[in-house]
């Protein structure tokens, strides 16, 4: 473990934090990604509280120093079935050196088994093409559209589609 590594926090997401969590994502989608979206055309983050943390889901983050560097939210799409959204890692703290991907999906792969979520289900640009290998690397399977659960809330700029299946206890 590196010195940096020890220095990210993760922490179940507070109404303090939305607006640092807004500047997290925008700069990634607009300046780094080229996707012109608006916090306004994205509802969710002006609610994370509401859209994320009910039933059996929930909003992280990943801090460094008390900075937001990375957030995750896991959407609860009822019928034991989640949507894995909103995950960003701020360019800085992505990779192995720092681990604050791999933190914040285990928290949430960990918070989802034991609410005995059986599937999550993920939408992803086509640019985000080191996500989509994260996602592989750990077991989600591309599928399409017709393969998404009804109640998946879909985003107009996602083209790629992704499902884990999590195993059960006793299975």
């Amino acid at each position: 473990m590196t010195a940096q590594t020890k220095l990210i926090s993760l922490q179940r997401y507070q109404s303090g934090y939305q607006q640092d969590v807004v500047s997290l994502i925008l700069p990634i989608q607009n300046q780094e990604f080229g996707i012109e979206i608006t916090a306004e055309q994205q509802p969710d983050l002006s609610a994370i509280e509401d859209f994320y943390q009910r039933d059996s889901g929930d909003f992280w983050l990943a801090l460094a120093g008390g900075k937001v560097v990375g957030c995750i939210g896991l959407k609860d799409l009822g019928n034991q079935q989640a949507a894995l959204r909103k995950m960003f890692v701020a360019e800085g703290y992505r990779g192995s050196a720092t681990g604050a991907a791999n933190a914040l999906l285990n928290r949430l792969l960990d918070h989802a088994s034991g609410q005995r979520i059986r599937e999550i289900y993920l939408g992803t640009t086509a640019k985000f093409h080191a996500a989509h290998r994260f996602y592989e690397k750990h077991g989600f399977e591309e599928i399409a559209i017709p393969q998404l659960p009804a109640a998946f809330p879909l985003m107009q700029v996602d083209r790629k589609f992704y499902r884990l299946r999590l195993p059960q206890a006793g299975e």
